[in-house]
């Protein structure tokens, strides 16, 4: 048996809060977002209120809690210095394995987000929770492949990359026949067939300086 001294500090608060968290996820499975109150919640665990409270500050962050828990990001496998192409392909294999684990919450999910929906200060939560990880992503972007290998600017590929995976997430799990691995992995290699090309946004620039810098032409009164 492990020793006391083996298991580390915060492994209790991290097994509490766990319990939190199923605790939560059946209360609403049971009776929805909306009736489910802290105090259930901690009543449920077989907790006290101060435990609860000393987790989640109101129901809006564990509400936020419950979708890091059971609907993380996904985690593609890539080797350093891989091409855009290579990491869409490692994307879309994660999708495919992921499908089983997320198909227990996709509708806890699905329901999550009508909550936010009509509730705006949980919207803002989302919102910023959401900007804040689109901009890490961007950043890590920018430092791992070259702005000229994306089909797009960085912020905008990984919104692009976001509702890709979101979207076929759940037109898997709800018409798998309609989306097979190899419709899967079409999607992404389309996101990525604009890899290495000069983006759009570029080329418009490019041409209105030339434009600007042309000299101009003689011409001849009539």
């Amino acid at each position: 048996m492990a020793s006391r001294r083996s298991v580390p500090k915060g492994d209790k608060r991290a097994r509490t809060r766990a319990t939190l968290l199923d605790a939560a996820r059946e209360l609403i499975r049971e009776q929805g977002y909306e009736r489910t109150t802290l105090r259930e919640v901690a009543r449920r665990a077989g907790m006290t209120s101060g435990a609860i409270y000393g987790n989640f500050r109101d129901r809006d962050e564990l509400f936020m809690a419950l979708a890091d828990a059971y609907w993380p990001p996904l985690t593609p496998q890539f080797a350093t210095g891989a091409d855009v192409p290579e990491m869409m392909r490692a994307f879309a294999a994660a999708l495919i394995a992921a499908v089983p684990e997320r198909r227990l919450a996709a509708a806890g999910r699905l329901t999550g987000m009508a909550y936010a929906l009509k509730h705006e200060a949980m919207r803002d939560r989302v919102l910023e929770i959401t900007a804040r990880t689109y901009d890490a992503g961007a950043a890590w972007l920018r430092t791992a492949v070259e702005a000229r290998a994306l089909p797009m600017p960085a912020d905008t590929f990984v919104r692009v990359l976001h509702a890709l995976i979101e979207g076929l997430t759940y037109q898997r799990l709800l018409t798998p026949e309609l989306f097979p691995d190899d419709v899967i992995y079409a999607a992404f290699a389309a996101l990525a067939a604009g890899a290495g090309e000069e983006q759009p946004a570029r080329k418009a620039a490019k041409t209105t300086v030339r434009r600007r810098t042309a000299p101009k032409r003689a011409t001849t009164a009539r």
